[in-house]
């Protein structure tokens, strides 16, 4: 099967894009894929090519720009911690002065995996980690919406995006990241409710299993090796790119329709049945599906 590439389904031509939370992982996938669909993308993050985040891994957003424009868009990094209102804030104000409007907002910011314990009591998980968790994947969320929202509404037909894990009413394994990618959910839903007037749609979003560096990392594969994986996990057969999902985002912005789904919470593989987009090897992953048949 060839490929599909998101240029066959989205066109976004014009419109301008904030992919918060873009240095690598989903928000890079959708970062590129927006550019595939022509927007001028702002890519924004903490980890620049000067300087890194606590995170300490090696992409940065300046990566992700040449790859947004290398895809045929234009990208724009920009080093923003959405922890503070002020950074956030100044953003907006550069995208209004320099564009005039702001069609797509992605909310992927996260940073919570190495203040995650898995397999703990929540009474006994550190707390100020377990707080700092949804200071960093709640509030930073909606301090950009907040900032970013007046912006938006002065041109009707735009998108906000809340990239979460999961989208069934399953309890993810520990209170604190569980509680963290429900509540951008229902953010979604909020902020639905009160952009509708305003002719914007937002959504709640995952992918499935998600080839990201570090989960590549973590097998001690590459993107082009993954497959080799599969023996240590054989669930990874299953998996989808950062790419899937970035394929995703940029159908539905746009989709003309795009208000018939807003308040909702969707999945890649939902949305690659809508519109008839495939990863980038041609495969149609179905998380979604495989989990039911086999987990």
């Amino acid at each position: 099967m060839t490929p599909t590439s998101p240029a066959d389904h989205a066109d976004l031509t014009g419109q301008v894009a904030l992919v918060a939370g873009a240095t690598r992982g989903a928000g890079r996938g959708i970062a590129v894929e927006l550019g595939a669909a022509g927007a001028t993308v702002y890519v924004t993050g903490r980890t620049t090519a000067r300087s890194q985040s606590p995170l300490r891994r090696p992409e940065t957003i300046d990566e992700t720009a040449d790859l947004v424009s290398r895809a045929g868009g234009t990208g724009i990094p920009v080093q923003v911690d959405h922890s503070d209102a002020s950074q956030v804030r100044a953003l907006i104000e550069r995208i209004s002065r320099d564009h005039g409007r702001l069609d797509l907002l992605v909310n992927d910011i996260w940073g919570g995996d190495p203040l995650t314990q898995w397999d703990t009591p929540f009474w006994e998980h550190d707390l100020d980690n377990g707080l700092s968790l949804l200071r960093g994947a709640v509030e930073t969320h909606i301090i950009t919406s907040w900032h970013a929202a007046p912006l938006m509404t002065r041109t009707p037909g735009g998108l906000i995006v809340e990239v979460t894990d999961g989208i069934e009413a399953r309890y993810r394994g520990t209170l604190f990241y569980d509680l963290a990618k429900a509540s951008v959910i229902r953010l979604a839903l909020a902020q639905a409710a009160e952009l509708k007037p305003h002719g914007i749609a937002a959504v709640a979003l995952t992918p499935g299993f998600l080839r990201s560096e570090a989960v590549l990392d973590h097998f001690g594969v590459t993107a082009s090796t993954w497959r080799d994986a599969i023996a240590k996990d054989p669930h990874f057969a299953a998996s989808e790119t950062p790419r899937y999902i970035g394929r995703a985002v940029a159908c539905l912005a746009a989709d003309p329709g795009k208000m018939a789904v807003t308040g909702t919470a969707t999945a890649s593989w939902e949305l690659a049945r809508r519109y008839g987009f495939t990863d980038t090897d041609g495969a149609t992953p179905d998380w979604g599906r495989y989990a039911r048949e086999n987990l």
